[in-house]
């Protein structure tokens, strides 16, 4: 009677990944993968991104793992060109933020005793400060550090939070409306100046960057100021 064989032992997953993507990018590989680089595929990252939030969103865990995947792959194509380019590889920026992780965490990994998430934050950008002084990368103001291309909302809700911790939003930067909102009333009112915008043939998400931008230009200035 044959004996059956043994299946054979698959390699640990991401190594398999990296393999498959340097395979799709070598000689007699995918002709679509061959002719990206970094800024062609620079995008896809943000649309995996949010076809993750609605996985989460709609706790599909089969979705999640589709998506966490697609995800994954991009990080690994972006490893894969810069690898080429002789930059650096997915085991490097494996251990970069290994690396970056164990150090901001000096509370879990060290002898720090921040025990609030308070304490926490104010450390981590401590922390962050001091590694990038002295460097190209250095953030000398309290407001760097926004991704530029963040939608507006989002970019304008990071600076006002970033302002308000480094006490540069007090008083409040801007009225609102009506003295106090709750969420449903606040949520009918976005949608209600998203639709009239729209009515007016004016782009939100440009007019609302538009403001963000003034205010962090105001802002800027005002750090600038008190630090003298």
């Amino acid at each position: 009677m044959p004996t059956k064989r043994k299946p054979k032992k698959r390699k640990p997953a991401i190594d398999e990944l990296i393999e498959v993507m340097a395979r799709l990018r070598g000689p007699g590989g995918c002709p679509w993968d061959r002719e990206q680089d970094h800024k062609s595929i620079r995008f896809h990252a943000v649309e995996e991104v949010y076809e993750l939030i609605d996985a989460i969103e709609s706790e599909d865990d089969h979705e999640m793992l589709e998506e966490c995947g697609d995800l994954l792959l991009q990080v690994v194509f972006h490893c894969q060109l810069a690898r080429e380019r002789k930059a650096f590889d997915f085991e490097k920026a494996a251990r970069a933020i290994t690396d970056k992780l164990i150090r901001r965490h000096p509370h879990v990994f060290g002898d720090s005793d921040a025990d609030n998430v308070d304490a926490v934050w104010a450390q981590w950008e401590k922390i962050k400060r001091e590694e990038k002084q002295g460097t190209q990368h250095e953030r000398p103001s309290a407001l760097d550090g926004i991704p530029r291309h963040l939608p507006s909302l989002q970019r304008a809700e990071k600076l006002i939070k970033k302002a308000r911790k480094n006490k540069l939003a007090d008083p409040p930067l801007a009225k609102p409306a009506k003295q106090r909102y709750t969420k449903a009333t606040l949520a009918k009112e976005l949608f209600a100046l998203a639709e009239y915008a729209q009515r007016k043939g004016w782009q939100p998400e440009a007019l609302l960057r538009a403001e963000t931008n003034r205010h962090e230009k105001a802002l800027r200035k005002k750090e600038t100021r008190l630090a003298k």
